[in-house]
């Protein structure tokens, strides 16, 4: 729903390191979604890619993966060399790439945000900033993609070069966490220890944003604790609508005589756990309307 029900210091900016991959994966998928790109495209490595440092893939100036290997590398491993390798592939160069990212955060109302680059490597960066409630947003929109990105970020282990490169998840939620669904880790030594952290039961999806930890155990106890607390609290209801209430309106100097309205989707409701009973509902309706 977006709703915030637990916050500390939301809105201080600090360093993401590769949380930033969630902005990256997000600019993926939706080139994926609008058809202008595919899962089994191929991408030729550039020599840029192929010098992104810290974690990677090794890739090597012209070597040729599909998207859905370069994602799966980037998603699993967290990758630098491969986010490089699609930001490119994606918006034609990395500097076009950062650009949709920075636009894409406004569009998002994500106000305390501003990237330098795709990976979130941040030896030589400046301003390469976010905040927690911002990570938030984004991962919520990632996750409206969900069919893609979940089939990767609960992965575990996996493997490239038929089983010459090993994946392994950088979250180790994914193995331990019931109902977890994703979705990205980051460390660096301005950034400290970083996660988003996801996890659906019962309908209720949740997102626990951990920045700045001094260590890896503080940032997935940290989102652990957080997402129990969601869990054991929070419950996600869909309304049931009284049918009874939905009666035939009168059509005037129409053809028909009467319409039977029909119902919009019926969202689902977040409440404290025990209190979906006390949900209301009131049905205005027009008792009659004019053709045409």
């Amino acid at each position: 729903t977006g709703r915030i029900l637990m916050a500390m210091n939301p809105d201080q900016q600090l360093y993401p390191a590769s949380v930033t991959k969630i902005m990256s994966m997000l600019l993926v998928c939706e080139a994926l979604s609008q058809g202008k790109i595919s899962l089994s495209d191929k991408v030729t490595t550039s020599e840029e890619a192929a010098k992104k440092g810290g974690s990677q893939i090794w890739l090597e100036p012209g070597e040729v993966m599909t998207v859905e290997e370069l994602f799966k590398a980037m998603a699993i491993y967290s990758a630098n060399d491969a986010c490089a390798a699609l930001g490119e592939y994606v918006a034609g160069s990395d500097t076009a790439f950062v650009n949709l990212m920075n636009q894409k955060a406004g569009l998002l109302g994500m106000k305390r945000t501003h990237f330098e680059n795709s990976t979130g490597l941040d030896d030589t960066t400046k301003s390469h900033q976010t905040s927690a409630r911002d990570v938030a947003i984004m991962s919520r929109e990632l996750l409206k993609y969900e069919d893609i990105v979940t089939k990767y970020t609960t992965t575990w282990m996996d493997s490239l070069r038929g089983g010459k490169t090993e994946l392994v998840n950088t979250n180790r939620l994914v193995r331990t966490y019931k109902g977890i669904t994703g979705l990205k880790t980051g460390t660096t030594a301005k950034a400290g220890y970083c996660v988003s952290a996801t996890a659906k039961r019962d309908g209720l999806h949740l997102i626990a944003v951990v920045m700045g930890s001094d260590n890896s155990n503080d940032r997935f106890n940290g989102a652990r604790a957080m997402l129990d607390w969601g869990f054991a609290n929070y419950e996600s209801v869909v309304p049931k609508i009284d049918m009874k209430q939905i009666t035939k309106v009168r059509v005037l100097h129409g053809v028909e005589q009467e319409l039977s309205p029909q119902l919009p989707e019926i969202g689902s409701v977040l409440v404290t756990k025990g209190k979906s009973k006390e949900i209301t509902q009131k049905v205005t309706m027009a008792t009659d309307i004019e053709a045409p």
